[in-house]
């Protein structure tokens, strides 16, 4: 049994050193390599059904759509596939994003080869998140200290913008909600029909959905409603 894998990294030699490490295992069956966030939700539409990956390896900052950001739509969009981020990063903040956008794991880019492929293997055979032992050392020194519950009931509370939504986008999404179409929404933002239509297209765009259905699923899904 082979384990499908995406690899989601801005640079290609980072890409193509995962790829060769991964494919040396036996285990693994690289599917899937894109730059950015942007890029891997387009390839994904396009990919055949056979060749949807199982684990998904984001790297978090890349241009066009960062790894917190490609992981929220993607993780909404795909249930199926666990989004694990494998990054340079080992501070709070990103950690407590990359999961509450829906990471299944968090793996740093300094841990050895086999660690990584084992790891890996490992979620495969047990189901359990893969976890750096430096981000769990972090984390458990921040249970202790007693600062991780409230770092993360803050994170709770705070209306997610996971996607860059301007105030006037947040804005529309929130009368889409309502059930507005294009022309109620010119009206109560004093704009035309054509404008309105614009603001929708572009929510659409950046939360990568086609639809008024898809949008609100992951609106909701996300904590942005």
């Amino acid at each position: 049994m082979q384990i499908k894998i995406a690899i989601v990294d801005d640079k290609a030699s980072n890409r193509n050193i995962l790829h060769d490490m991964l494919q040396r295992h036996g285990h693994f069956n690289i599917t899937l390599l894109a730059a950015d966030g942007k890029d891997f939700l387009d390839k994904m539409q396009q990919i055949e059904e056979k060749k949807m990956p199982d684990v998904v390896l984001m790297d978090l900052e890349m241009p066009n759509m960062d790894g917190v950001a490609a992981i929220a739509a993607g993780s909404s969009l795909y249930p199926s596939v666990k989004f694990v981020v494998l990054t340079i990063f080992d501070d709070e903040d990103k950690i407590f994003k990359a999961i509450k956008a829906g990471a299944f794991g968090y793996l740093l880019k300094d841990e050895s080869a086999e660690n990584i492929t084992d790891t890996l293997w490992q979620m495969y055979e047990n189901g359990s998140g893969p976890i750096s032992p430096g981000i769990a050392f972090k984390m458990l020194q921040l249970m202790q200290k007693n600062d991780l519950k409230p770092t993360l009931a803050s994170a709770a509370n705070k209306q997610e913008n996971f996607f860059q939504l301007s105030e006037r986008e947040q804005e529309i999404l929130r009368m889409l909600a309502k059930g507005l179409g294009y022309r109620e929404i010119g009206i109560q933002l004093n704009i035309s029909v054509n404008t309105a239509k614009k603001h929708v297209i572009n929510v659409y765009h950046k939360l990568h959905v086609n639809s008024r259905a898809q949008a609100l699923s992951l609106a909701y899904d996300k904590g942005m409603l």
